[in-house]
């Protein structure tokens, strides 16, 4: 716990000493809500659920952010993860901070906030520590993230590419490809990187309709999705 709580500390003073020279995004809060009919993450559900995901951030005049975001899933699960009849409830914790064309970022993802102790970083804890990179380029958004301590997954990688193809009449539309670790976002067969999240979301407005195929589990979902 204690190495974890360095980290963190480390990240965000190397975040704020970055951000000395890269003033970006007005100083601030800023909160918010989705409406989702299940979360899908990287290409597995999480929930089997509709959920209400909650944000709220506050970003500083050198560009650092500080970010909590939530889901809580409307109903309980089919009873097969990730327990007989569990409503699903997470709460993260994010820093960030823009450093040239990058976006660096520490995770804190809590899967089970209201049990436990909610800042056991231990293996058997409920926090797992990512960091991630991610930019954009034109069209195309790019993003690594790697777990690195607490309840770590082995350090379980994530990459992904996204290409926006489509703006017009208020339509924008976006394809997506993501590689992961296939012991913890795919089958659970191995450790090499699969391609477990692929699909097209399309966007108007405040809504979001997703058509997700994760090619290595073989699952496919088709997520709605209403910003507030």
């Amino acid at each position: 716990m204690k190495k974890t709580a360095k980290l963190i500390a480390l990240a965000a003073v190397l975040f704020a000493g970055f951000g000395s020279s890269n003033a970006m995004a007005a100083e601030g809060f800023e909160l918010g809500a989705d409406i989702v009919s299940s979360y899908v993450w990287r290409g597995s559900d999480l929930g089997d659920s509709a959920a209400i995901q909650p944000s709220l951030s506050y970003t500083f005049e050198n560009g650092l952010s500080v970010g909590l975001w939530g889901s809580y899933a409307l109903s309980e699960n089919s009873g097969t993860w990730p327990d007989p009849k569990d409503r699903y409830k997470e709460v993260d914790l994010t820093i960030s901070m823009p450093v040239g064309p990058v976006t660096l970022a520490v995770t804190d993802y809590n899967g089970d906030p209201e049990e436990g102790n909610t800042f056991d970083f231990g293996e058997n804890g409920n926090n797992t520590i990512e960091i991630s990179a991610s930019g954009t380029y034109a069209n195309i958004d790019l993003m690594a993230a790697v777990f690195v301590a607490g309840n770590d997954y082995d350090n379980a990688w994530y990459c992904e590419a996204g290409y926006q193809f489509y703006d017009k009449d208020g339509y924008t539309a976006k394809a997506v490809a993501g590689l992961g670790n296939e012991g913890y976002y795919g089958d659970g067969e191995g450790k090499k990187l699969a391609l477990v999240n692929t699909g097209i979301a399309v966007s108007k407005d405040r809504y979001t309709a997703s058509a997700i195929y994760n090619p290595d589990t073989e699952n496919s979902y088709l997520v709605f999705m209403a910003s507030f």
